[in-house]
């Protein structure tokens, strides 16, 4: 559960997060109905403490932004009530956000210099997409993925080498401490038209090796989860330089909570140098899950006029961007229109590539 003041959505005055990994540990993944259950049992401390770091009251709050999904319904639903109740007690709009505008607006938030046009890439335990964000239409979606997420893909790894939850800095630890040649792992995908992308493939590698190994030591863990860290990265990393290049645009907003990943922020920043754009990173504060980036992008539809009455539902599912609903091939034949090039690519990414090595 999080809460926050940000003022002229821009400015954070207030950012409380009542994480609840305590709560999901010993089952190894979060179970919705505990995370509903604990979510009632904070909102209301959440909320208070939030306007007791910015020193102000309820009264003075000009609107209010919820989440409205995609994410667990029953979660959503308590800080959805919650923000009805408020809004209709103050007397003031209720805005509901989708989550990605949400993590797509931590990096404005985080970088008040940035301004459209640029490329967006969401990474996080449900989403792995590229956007083109332009000044007023909705973010053109350029590629996503066809099956897991590379959050999703980092959770299952730490999972099968037993490293713990959360995932994705689990496996980031143990990556720290191995060799990413140890193994080679396939990069689905980037080779191919288009800028969607695939993480079931590398995830059962990933699988198979432990299953055909047998009982790791230390050292071979360690080593499975640089060599996999290593090739998930390469495939953000490969596909931000082909849109980069297709789309002229020099620079990249990564959000989400993979963007918090070291490796991932070294490699892109490095390809940036080398091809003249700039990668843009929020802090880690602001990569996972907060309510200040909600609380941004809605002051940004609440300035645009737009606001919502009681009717406002929660949503597991849907999806961001005027080309969510365009198939694959749809998405990879717009591309070949803004001149994505294979073998341009190919040529000019090899000297910045992660040193890991890549299945055939």
């Amino acid at each position: 559960m999080a809460a926050a003041v940000v003022r002229d959505g821009r400015e954070i005055a207030a950012s409380v997060v009542q994480g609840q990994d305590a709560v999901h540990r010993p089952y190894g993944g979060v179970v919705p109905e505990l995370a509903a259950r604990d979510h009632v049992r904070a909102v209301h401390q959440v909320v208070e403490r939030a306007l007791d770091v910015a020193r102000i009251s309820a009264e003075e709050l000009s609107g209010i932004a919820v989440t409205a999904g995609p994410g667990l319904v029953g979660s959503l639903l308590v800080g959805l009530s919650f923000g009805k109740a408020l809004a209709y007690r103050l007397g003031i709009p209720l805005v509901g956000v989708h989550h990605l505008s949400g993590h797509l607006a931590s990096a404005e938030l985080a970088d008040p210099a940035l301004r459209p046009p640029y490329l967006g890439l969401v990474v996080s335990g449900g989403h792995t997409a590229l956007y083109r964000i332009g000044s007023d239409a909705a973010p053109e979606l350029l590629g996503e993925t066809r099956d897991d997420a590379v959050g999703e893909a980092f959770d299952k790894v730490a999972a099968l080498l037993g490293l713990g939850f959360p995932g994705g800095p689990a496996v980031a630890r143990a990556a720290e401490r191995g060799d990413p040649d140890a193994f080679a792992f396939p990069r689905p995908l980037v080779d191919q038209p288009g800028f969607d992308f695939s993480y079931s493939g590398l995830k059962t590698a990933v699988a198979t090796l432990v299953e055909q190994r047998g009982a790791l030591g230390d050292g071979e863990r360690a080593d499975v989860a640089a060599s996999f860290e290593c090739a998930a990265v390469a495939v953000l990393v490969e596909r931000a330089r082909q849109a980069a290049r297709a789309t002229g645009l020099d620079r990249i907003a990564v959000v989400g909570g993979v963007a918090a990943n070291r490796r991932l922020r070294h490699e892109l920043a490095a390809a940036g140098e080398q091809d003249g754009f700039a990668a843009v990173f929020p802090p880690a504060s602001l990569c996972t899950d907060n309510a200040a980036m909600i609380a941004a992008a809605g002051a940004r539809l609440l300035a645009r006029g737009e606001h919502h009455g009681v009717e406002l539902n929660a949503f597991s599912r849907a999806p961001l961007g005027a080309s969510s609903n365009a198939t694959a091939s749809q998405r990879a034949a717009s591309a070949a229109r803004i001149s994505w090039s294979t073998s341009a690519s190919r040529r000019s990414s090899s000297s910045a590539r992660a040193s890991c090595r890549a299945t055939p």
